[in-house]
């Protein structure tokens, strides 16, 4: 499983947001080596994205739509 540039771009932003929601699962999806490492972080990474989209995805603020794009770059 290769990592997605503009996904890689989207994750660190949101592992540099400073809520812990999003940025812990992006650090550790953005260290994941392997492929079983991307796998597995990918689906938890996956799961925080579309809860801060559900808690935030509609605030106005600039991350909204990289909720969606990651979301959609997850499960591509």
């Amino acid at each position: 499983m290769q990592k997605n540039q503009e996904l890689v771009s989207i994750v660190t932003e949101f592992a540099e947001s400073g809520w812990d929601l999003i940025d812990i699962p992006a650090k550790t999806w953005l260290d994941a080596k392997n492929d079983d490492e991307i796998k597995a972080e990918t689906s938890a990474l996956t799961a925080a994205v579309q809860q801060a989209n559900d808690e935030c995805g509609s605030c106005g603020c600039e991350m909204d739509p990289l909720y969606k794009k990651a979301l959609e770059l997850l499960s591509a």
